[in-house]
């Protein structure tokens, strides 16, 4: 008898609170959403959860045990944090599509607190990133590159540590050095800050070293007051554009700085519109703004008992001061903990003199990417608006325009393209996308403005987009010979894939349509209707699924939307906060679906003559913008060419071998179109829940003898059979490992007084006697229970039925396909190795007769599943015996922490917000306890069978993070279920070139 066997393979400091940050005005900062953001960069370990909004940044560092904070009030530089990372480093980290950031310790002057950029050349680059933040690094680096930027400075994320460090007070030198870099901006513009008759006037911007959209504050016109707005009049030659300025700064600025929140000024906006009999905004002309300042100001001071600030200066330290409190407002707070983001980098914050896109029909701004975020096809792609400020694009109170004259077309839109309208602009913005993408090495994510014919840029990143456009965008830049193959193995986040391998709508299904918007983020889904994130929460708490709808979202929406299928919005464009945020969840999106009319007060949307309730099901196709009535069938995704060119690169340099946990034939096809490599795991006790065979397995159990017991075996053993002989024919000579009977008995009990009847009608026995049978097996903590090896050992009868089936099956199949089947018997919960030996006798002993009696060909394995503690610490010994170790890492995980998974709900999420534990162990290995044990269970194995086949099994087997520990300690496959084989896949070859990967915990 051949026996198969495998080639041998060979935290920071806690950090105490140090002064309590108030969260920043809440209210709707509609206008300060941001239309798009890099993909977010996922911290080397998961930040330290916030349990409220008034915690605060303690900027700790392990390096030589130093706390950032304590550098920096010394006036020293702060260092740069470095966490423990989640998998260890094997290869040399690849740096991809952008500069490598140094140490912030090593490129930090000390004492220095700004840093200038503007008139073709900057004291910043790309590499300071973790210094200056995304938006100052990238700010800089297009300074340097001679790009037309307007001119500003950057305070670094190192000031942030210190602002929280110190009761939200500056270091000394900084004051002098801001004014120092004003003076600096106005030379180059020609202007001055506060000059009554040429005033600069500036932006106030947030940057993180991580892109957050939307998440903190901006200010923009700054420097606006009553004097200085009649001098952008007059130089201007006009007093609308100054005073709509000038009140755009009134209402951000109240609202961000003031905590008058904007909702106050759209409501005497409003009320004055309707006074004067206008519809629109571009009704009023500027006597009209002149009204609206003074009642803007009038409400400031009568609400808050302070008059509007009119000292540019005392604007500015304001804004500041905002910006650096928004790092810990409540949706900057659950956006870091959903991403992974530590609380202790802190945000920069970017000043810069302003430009206009709202000074005329010469005028415009918009956003705009170098591919399409959503496909990845390779065509400028984005949206603009003419005579606007940027907020307009992504506040949906009015419809972009499209950039280009293709997309134009497309879209069927009779309204000009920037192609057509500015093709100056336009062409130079083309200039510079071919430039910033091709320095990046990465599709960018531009923001730009138009003032009076001249483009300026005014931002430029990765930009986020949808996984299947990552695919394309990363496959098509390693063919046009930007990146290596394994620089473009690298950009994908493994657990991205999941967008491409969930259900779409059946095309042969009859679609209700009843209205149709924008496709905003691809993917479809069906849901109860829900008209606000509160409850959107609650119902999927309890296991429901909503789709959003709203007339728009911001960013304090971002719960709501997590919680949610789909979004579905009336307002706002592909770039749109919405749009935005949806394609980086993965989650289906349809926006500025303009037809639906929503209440929010009566719960209902209105389409024509068609009303809907909150609680009624609909269903969003974001792949071409429909809604429609009721829930729709799905069919499986079609991978596309690009998906499989990437998942062949990662193939050629991951070692580690992916598995299926799979038990049912479906389950088996689905697993092998993936790619997986085999089965990991079988449950075989899955094939006894169907309908038609509960009830001889209950007859089975309940038998009071061995002769009951075999009969009821008798009939289980055919359909074992069956069903072992499809799933081998269907793996066609891959190995497949199947589990033993594992469950405590208790499960398959009757439990209804109609099932005992049922029962005791096919047993011919009294339904009383059977009760009693029942309750006599009915266990106070069955996972700790009558179950595993254990049922195996009390009744060797039950562990024989199913490996006779298992050999019977495997001969025939070998027949069938003229392929040895490559079976692997698993005994399930072993603490000692007599437990193993005794059921691998039985095993062993089946295997003969089966041989014997039918003279096929067989070739079989049996091995453990290690999931106590105990059996690792014995794995040496049980290695003796155990031709392979299959790591149960579910189990393990209980056992190890005593903590049942399915009552883990009411407390875990307590511990990780309190920070006892840094993530979710049932999803992510915990490396320090279960990973260890895992860790001398491998060894301990080798070191009695070098060349024993060890694996896992449990859910970690798809957690990206759990593969790159997997790879680490050297393991010879995962094994995962069906659709995470390809994230599994894609996590081991990031993890053989060396790249760090973070929990999805």
């Amino acid at each position: 008898m051949a026996k198969t066997a495998s080639k041998t393979k060979k935290t920071p400091a806690k950090a105490k609170p140090v002064a309590r940050a108030k969260a920043a005005p809440s209210g709707a900062r509609k206008a300060l959403k941001k239309a798009t953001a890099k993909p977010v960069v996922k911290a080397k370990k998961p930040a330290k959860p916030v349990a409220k909004a008034k915690s605060v940044v303690r900027a700790k560092s392990v390096v030589k045990g130093k706390s950032v904070a304590k550098s920096v009030a010394k006036g020293k530089p702060a260092a740069k944090s470095t966490p423990k990372p989640v998998a260890k480093k094997l290869a040399p980290k690849k740096t991809v599509g952008k500069v490598a950031a140094k140490p912030i310790a090593d490129i930090i002057k000390a004492g220095k607190w700004v840093y200038s950029f503007g008139g073709g050349k900057a004291e910043g680059k790309a590499g300071l990133r973790d210094l200056l933040g995304g938006k100052g690094a990238n700010l800089a680096e297009m300074a340097n590159l001679g790009l037309p930027v307007p001119p500003g400075f950057t305070i670094p994320t190192s000031v942030c540590v210190y602002y929280y460090a110190n009761d939200k007070t500056y270091p000394k030198d900084l004051q002098a050095q801001v004014e120092k870099a004003l003076a600096a901006v106005g030379k180059i513009t020609g202007k001055g800050f506060g000059d009554p008759k040429n005033p600069l006037l500036v932006s106030v911007r947030s940057g993180a070293r991580a892109s957050m959209p939307g998440m903190m504050d901006t200010v923009l016109n700054l420097g606006l007051n009553d004097t200085t707005v009649e001098a952008l009049a007059e130089l201007s030659g006009d007093k609308r554009f100054a005073y709509d300025s000038y009140r755009r700064f009134i209402t951000m600025y109240s609202d961000v700085v003031m905590g008058f929140e904007h909702h106050h000024f759209e409501d005497i906006l409003d009320t004055y519109k309707d006074s004067k009999g206008y519809t629109l905004d571009t009704d009023l002309d500027g006597d009209d703004w002149v009204a609206l300042v003074a009642k803007y100001k009038d409400a400031v001071a009568r609400e808050t008992g302070k008059e509007f600030p009119q000292d540019p200066h005392e604007q500015l330290w304001g804004a500041v001061g905002a910006v650096f409190s928004s790092w810990m407002n409540a949706r900057a707070i659950t956006y870091r903990r959903l991403h992974d983001i530590p609380e202790s980098w802190g945000t920069a914050v970017s000043v810069q003199a302003m430009v206009f896109g709202n000074m005329g029909d010469t005028s415009a701004t918009g956003v705009a990417f170098t591919r399409n975020p959503s496909t990845g096809e390779s065509k400028l792609y984005g949206e603009f608006l003419i005579n606007a400020q940027g907020e307009d694009v992504v506040a949906g109170i009015r419809t972009p325009q499209d950039i280009t004259e293709y997309a134009r077309k497309e879209s069927g839109s009779d309204r000009l393209s920037m192609e057509a309208a500015m093709p100056e602009a336009f062409a130079e913005l083309t200039r510079i996308y071919t430039q910033l993408e091709k320095h990046y090495r990465d599709m960018q994510d531009m923001e730009f403005t138009v003032e009076q014919g001249r483009l300026w840029m005014l931002q430029t990143r990765n930009g986020k987009r949808t996984a299947k456009a990552s695919i394309r965008i990363a496959v098509e830049l390693a063919n046009e010979g930007v990146i290596s193959q394994q620089d473009a193995v690298t950009r994908i986040d493994p657990a991205s894939l999941d967008q491409l391998l969930h259900p779409t709508i059946d095309p042969a299904a009859n679609r209700d349509i009843i209205a149709t918007g924008l496709p905003a983020s691809p993917g479809a889904a069906s849901g109860e209707i829900v008209f606000s994130s509160e409850e959107a929460a609650k119902l999927q708490a309890d296991g429901r699924d909503v789709i959003l709808v709203r007339i728009e979202t911001s960013p304090e929406d971002i719960h709501g939307m997590h919680a949610a299928e789909g979004i579905l919005t009336t307002r706002g464009g592909m770039t749109s906060h919405a749009a935005v945020v949806a394609r980086g969840m993965g989650k289906p999106c349809v926006s500025g679906c303009g037809t639906i009319r929503v209440d929010y007060g009566r719960g209902t949307m209105t389409i024509g003559d068609r009303s809907f309730k909150a609680g009624d099901i609909i269903t969003i196709d974001g792949s071409i913008g429909q809604v429609l009535a009721g829930r729709m069938p799905m069919i499986e995704p079609e991978l596309s060419g690009e998906f499989n060119t990437l998942m062949g690169w990662a193939d050629k340099v991951r070692k580690l071998k992916v598995r299926v946990n799979g038990d049912t034939p479906q389950d088996a096809r689905t697993a092998i179109k993936f790619g997986a490599e085999g089965i990991g795991l079988c449950r075989t006790e899955h094939m006894f829940f169907e309908e038609t065979r509960i009830r001889t397995v209950r007859e089975m159990i309940l038998a009071e003898d061995e002769q009951s017991r075999r009969a009821a075996l008798a009939k289980l053993l055919p359909m074992q059979r069956a069903d072992f002989v499809e799933l081998f024919e269907i793996m066609k000579g891959l190995p497949v490992t199947i589990r033993l009977l594992d469950p405590p008995l208790h499960e398959f009990l009757p439990h209804t007084q109609a099932e005992v009847e049922e029962v005791a009608r096919a047993m011919n026995t009294d339904p009383r006697k059977l009760a009693d049978r029942a309750r006599d097996l009915a266990e106070f903590n069955p996972m700790l229970g009558f179950r595993g090896c254990r049922l195996a050992i009390a009744y060797p009868e039950i562990a024989e039925m199913q490996a006779r089936a298992l050999f019977e099956a495997a001969i025939e199949a070998g027949k069938r396909t003229g392929e040895l089947v490559g079976l692997e018997v698993m005994v399930p919960l072993i603490a000692t190795k007599m437990e193993f030996d005794l059921t691998k006798a039985r095993i062993d002993a089946t295997a003969a007769s089966v041989l014997k009696e039918t003279g096929g060909k067989l070739t079989y394995s049996v091995g453990t599943m290690i999931e106590l503690p105990r059996a690792c610490l014995m794995a040496g010994e049980i290695a003796e015996t155990a031709e392979f170790f299959s790591f149960g890492t579910n189990d393990l995980t209980q056992t190890t922490f005593g903590i049942s998974r399915d009552d883990a709900g009411s407390f875990l999420g307590t511990y990780i917000a309190k920070g006892i534990l840094p993530i979710d162990p049932f999803i992510s290995v915990d490396r320090g306890g279960v990973g260890e044990l895992v860790k001398i269970g491998v060894e301990r194995g080798r070191k009695t069978r070098p060349n024993i086949k060890v694996g896992i099994c449990g859910e970690h087997g798809g957690d990206p993070a759990s593969v790159a520990f997997c790879h680490e300690i050297g393991l010879d496959y995962v094994s995962c279920s069906p659709y995470r084989v390809p994230i599994a896949r894609l996590a081991a070859a990031q993890a053989a070139l060396g790249k760090e990967i973070s929990s999805q915990a």
